[in-house]
């Protein structure tokens, strides 16, 4: 497994794991998740990832929970990243929901904790304050923030008085927003940008087309997977099939590949079942070249899917025909 080259007090696996589907129904894996969920973490220890990302809001708690007791006597060997939900993040709730997801967490310290949104109405000066004070008693290693642009993520360093290590956003071949300025400064200021939804929630996998649409009340609410976009997907997938042949691997790997070359970037993909994780962990190994590399961004670059307003109302049809 790749690390992130940057001093943290433990080392930040380039291919972490993130848990969203915990505990949380709306992804229709079945009832014996749970279950699985912690096979997946088991296996996911086993091949040396080290980054668990979690938080308050995954499954009202239940992420948290499930994954603290996958992780069992190995919770002080990796870096467990949760979020707080900012309704009103002020410093003394800042501190309260700390305290309660190490709690379902089972730790006695958060290597990561982050803001999950940017709030518009209260200044990261307060709740930095907060973190600040949760650094300082030793509950909180490393604060981190999401989605988050540059300048908040300034601002609330600024606030902090320390480095915000890193700020975790929509990432994916499909999402390179990032590439603009959160990455530049990264590498330049020693911080990391966590991609989450790295295979915008399966799109990049190359499993589904206009006649194999996706099942999940999550993925059917991703405008991504209407049948428009799926269509005008498919030269990007074909791409991606390309090289994953070059490689002898998966699309779904390459897309990975292809957010990891960055030296400052981590992908945090979710997983179904223990052979996911496995095909995960292994994109971490894939050296694309730089004609791949570029390949792949002139062909993400010539994507054009309906987002949007424009997305709403085909939404709907779909979900009608559905019914």
């Amino acid at each position: 497994m790749q690390f992130v080259p940057i001093d943290t007090p433990k080392p930040v696996s380039k291919i972490g794991l993130g848990t969203w589907q915990f505990g949380s129904k709306e992804w229709g894996y079945g009832a014996d998740y749970e279950r699985r969920a912690a096979d997946i973490v088991r296996r996911a220890l086993d091949l040396g990832i080290t980054l668990f990302d979690t938080a308050e809001l995954y499954g009202f708690g239940r992420s948290e929970r499930i994954l603290g007791a996958a992780l069992g006597d190995d919770r002080d060997k990796v870096v467990v990243a949760s979020k707080i939900f900012p309704v009103l993040p002020v410093a003394p709730v800042v501190q309260q929901r700390a305290v309660a997801s190490a709690a379902r967490l089972g730790v006695r310290r958060l290597d990561l904790y982050q803001v999950h949104q940017a709030n518009p109405v209260v200044a990261d000066t307060t709740t930095m304050r907060g973190m600040r004070v949760l650094q300082d008693v030793g509950l909180v290693d490393e604060v981190g923030v999401s989605n988050y642009r540059l300048r908040r993520w300034e601002f609330a360093e600024a606030a902090l008085g320390r480095r915000v290590l890193s700020n975790q956003v929509r990432y994916s071949l499909v999402d390179r927003e990032p590439e603009d300025a959160l990455i530049p400064y990264a590498e330049r200021a020693g911080r990391i940008v966590i991609a989450y939804s790295p295979l915008a929630q399966g799109f990049l996998s190359g499993r589904y087309d206009p006649k194999h649409p996706p099942s999940g009340p999550v993925r059917r609410a991703n405008p991504y997977f209407l049948p428009e976009n799926l269509e005008r997907g498919a030269p990007l997938i074909d791409t991606l099939r390309q090289v994953a042949d070059a490689h002898d691997a998966t699309p779904s790997q390459i897309a990975l590949a292809y957010l990891i070359r960055h030296p400052n970037v981590v992908a945090i993909p979710g997983a179904s079942g223990v052979e996911q994780v496995e095909r995960n962990a292994a994109a971490a190994e894939i050296d694309l070249t730089d004609d791949q590399y570029a390949a792949l961004g002139h062909a993400a670059g010539r994507f054009r899917p309906v987002t949007g307003l424009a997305a709403a109302p085909r939404l709907i049809r779909a979900r009608l025909r559905r019914k």
